[in-house]
């Protein structure tokens, strides 16, 4: 979500450092006219952890965030039929530009993803290729530059841009909506909570069924530029026979400027239907 939302929730930093010197009707600003450098917001990212921020990309400006590499391994799943699933993402990637004070949109790509599937019945299968474009809109309703609370929403559609049915890929345009919370704590801890919904394809008929995604997050600096998070992550199909996935994360966040944040993590799976295990490494950077 954020820098973690340990950083970017721990804001208490917009209306603290301009105290002495109120903000400006940052209304004014937009794409073809940029906030001032030095009326930028704090940089809040949408990643490391599932949980998206209400905290949009100032107008005019723009935002790399992205896993260099992502990893997963699946062999508890719900078919126990003792299968392996290995999949690799290199550099999926979500950019974001500024368009208003309180709305940007967001191009998520997936350049390369390699699925090495082994199964004791069918034998070794490989994947490989571009994967699904996403576009997002996220308009923020309250708290971009201030407050003890942030809110917004986020409506998005997928393109079915992937090669040979790769990862959730079905060659059918899909779409939601997304509702995330930002909310300061006590001693310096920040909480996020988002629900999702999601309209997507039945993997059985032409249809379409609604899938629910909720998460809650809790993140807190650690030591200097270095915050972590924890995270619980859950979504619920409506489709006749699917199963709830369920995951807790963990992650670190360093933020190596005010324009550049790291970030390493583990996305653990708590229900069968949930990959293993997901470590990744990323990095966001805006500009």
């Amino acid at each position: 979500m954020n820098q973690t939302l340990a950083s970017a929730l721990l804001v208490t930093t917009a209306t603290a450092a301009f105290a002495a010197d109120p903000l400006p009707d940052k209304a004014q600003y937009n794409l073809l006219n940029p906030t001032p450098p030095q009326w930028l917001r704090e940089m809040s990212t949408d990643r490391p952890d599932k949980t998206e921020s209400p905290y949009t990309v100032d107008a005019g400006h723009f935002q790399i965030e992205m896993d260099l590499v992502n990893y997963s391994y699946d062999k508890h799943n719900s078919k126990r039929d003792g299968t392996i699933v290995r999949t690799w993402g290199i550099a999926p990637v979500n950019l974001k530009v500024g368009l208003l004070n309180n709305l940007d949109v967001q191009f998520v790509l997936e350049p390369h993803t390699y699925v090495h599937t082994s199964d004791p019945a069918a034998g070794v299968s490989k994947q490989r290729g571009f994967g699904d474009i996403t576009t997002r809109l996220k308009w923020n309703l309250w708290g971009n530059d201030g407050g003890a609370t942030a809110f917004a929403l986020m409506p998005y559609f997928k393109l079915p841009t992937n090669q040979d049915l790769l990862g959730n890929g079905n060659h059918s345009v899909e779409f939601g909506l997304i509702a995330p919370l930002a909310v300061e704590l006590p001693a310096g801890w920040g909480m996020g909570l988002m629900t999702q919904l999601d309209v997507v394809r039945d993997t059985t008929s032409s249809g379409y069924h609604p899938e629910f995604v909720n998460t809650v997050t809790f993140g807190h600096d650690i030591i200097g530029d270095l915050g972590g998070y924890v995270e619980f992550f859950s979504s619920v199909s409506t489709e006749r026979g699917s199963s709830w996935v369920g995951t807790v994360d963990l992650g670190l966040t360093y933020a190596l400027t005010k324009n550049i944040q790291l970030d390493a993590g583990i996305n653990l799976g708590v229900t069968r239907a949930a990959d293993d295990w997901n470590p990744f490494v990323g990095i966001s950077w805006r500009f």
